[in-house]
């Protein structure tokens, strides 16, 4: 029963949003709502859905004060030189472009966050988008690629939990997938070259050699009046004093922004009646993630509280016929993208990735390969997609963009890079075949 309520749930969940039936907010809200209530669980569905929003909690007040914060930052202009710099680096050419994004989100997420390499390569990077007129899904996607697959790092999610629920060494599990994880990496600025020489065509903006060709950003009287240009350096060290302590993870990073956005507010906008606007400007979006990111707690506080998760898990892993037995790495990694679809990564990992590992064991084959086979994408290339995960909303929110259209523009670029590293994973023999 569980089962199949938690298939039908997730079913029904991704039609909805990949077909824009209803919002995003309303599919995860209702729909697991409707099939805990039908799966028998009462009135514990509710109490299900207020732990989901619980453990979302700190992320929903993160997002809200970060929008904050980079909003008054973009208002007071400090943004203003770095994308002139960024234009004068890359030229006019819109591949360059969004290579430099690519590049950045790699660069940023070394730390292992995607939190906070959405909040800094987005907000950097989406003024210049803007202003040369491309589409937002190519930096939504150049980012979430470059994010993704840098993912694979010993010290981030996916990798920790594969370690830890297989009880192997994280060094044993990553190492030999360093060349794959290189092989992506370099997948990720090709794809990123592609995507920007397109838009380029699209736009009329022919392929120069020089970088001194830049585009010419001229400001509203409006944007004018709120630059605060004598207040470049503070924000900057502002900016650099947040960022820092969002990485070191001295201070919970919700406290991190609200004191950051704070601060921003009573250095650029000294007048009571000028903060008031700046926070009014800001509100909407705020408010609207915000609500999407506790809808989204909704879901995984029901999926995981109920046991539909596990129960999928579980029934999953009695399915796959012996034949495939020897094939079930590679079949394994090839599906570990998709599969961030479905699975929330705890549990994955922890539910669903030992079985699979103890199926493999009996048939010779070692429970490091399964690990390695599995962060070739899930939650790694899969992380900045899939619905289960709050960064994916704010991804979306940072970059202005429909999650059903970010699904549908980005899926078929994060497979290739799953595919790239797998192939090179089993011609260097990584992952048995």
């Amino acid at each position: 029963m569980l089962f199949l309520t938690g298939i039908l749930v997730i079913g029904i969940l991704l039609f909805l949003i990949l077909t824009k039936k209803v919002s995003a907010l309303a599919a995860l809200a209702l729909v697991p709502v409707v099939g805990a209530l039908l799966a028998g669980f009462g009135l514990d569905t509710f109490a299900f859905a207020v732990e989901g929003i619980k453990s979302i909690a700190p992320v929903v007040a993160m997002f809200v004060f970060a929008i904050l914060f980079f909003g008054v930052l973009t208002d007071a202009g400090m943004f203003d030189p770095i994308i002139d710099f960024i234009l004068r680096m890359v030229g006019n050419h819109p591949a360059r472009i969004t290579v430099g994004a690519a590049v950045l989100a790699m660069i940023v997420h070394l730390d292992g966050s995607g939190a906070v390499t959405f909040l800094v390569a987005i907000p950097a990077m989406l003024p210049l988008f803007e202003r040369m007129k491309m589409d937002r899904r190519v930096l939504a996607c150049v980012v979430a690629l470059g994010a993704g697959t840098m993912n694979l790092v010993p010290w981030g999610g996916p990798t920790l939990r594969a370690a830890t629920a297989l009880q192997v060494g994280v060094t044993d599990l990553y190492t030999p997938v360093i060349i794959p994880q290189l092989a992506g990496l370099l997948a990720v600025i090709i794809i990123a070259w592609f995507l920007g020489h397109r838009e380029g065509r699209r736009l009329g903006v022919e392929m120069d050699t020089s970088f001194n060709q830049t585009y010419q950003r001229r400001l509203t009287s409006e944007e004018e009046v709120l630059r605060r240009p004598k207040m470049f350096w503070i924000n900057i060290m502002l900016t650099i004093l947040v960022i820092a302590s969002l990485i070191s993870g001295w201070v919970e990073p919700a406290m991190v922004f609200m004191l950051g956005a704070i601060i921003a507010l009573l250095v650029n906008y000294r007048n009571l009646t000028e903060q008031k606007e700046r926070i009014d400007a800001h509100a909407k979006a705020s408010l609207l993630m915000a609500s999407i990111l506790l809808a989204a707690g909704v879901f995984t506080g029901i999926m995981k509280e109920s046991g539909m998760i596990s129960a999928i898990a579980d029934q999953a892993a009695t399915v796959i016929p012996e034949s495939a037995g020897r094939f079930l790495p590679v079949i394994l990694a090839v599906l570990s993208m998709p599969l961030s679809l479905v699975f929330d990564p705890d549990s994955f990992y922890f539910g669903f990735l030992p079985i699979l590992a103890q199926v493999g064991s009996e048939l010779g084959i070692e429970p490091v390969s399964m690990g390695q086979a599995a962060i070739m994408g899930q939650m790694t290339t899969g992380f900045p997609l899939s619905p289960l995960t709050a960064t994916t909303f704010l991804l979306i929110g940072l970059a202005k963009v429909d999650l059903a259209e970010h699904q549908k523009f980005t899926f078929g670029y994060a497979f290739l890079i799953t595919l790239v590293m797998t192939l090179v994973a089993i011609l260097i023999g990584t992952i048995p075949f």
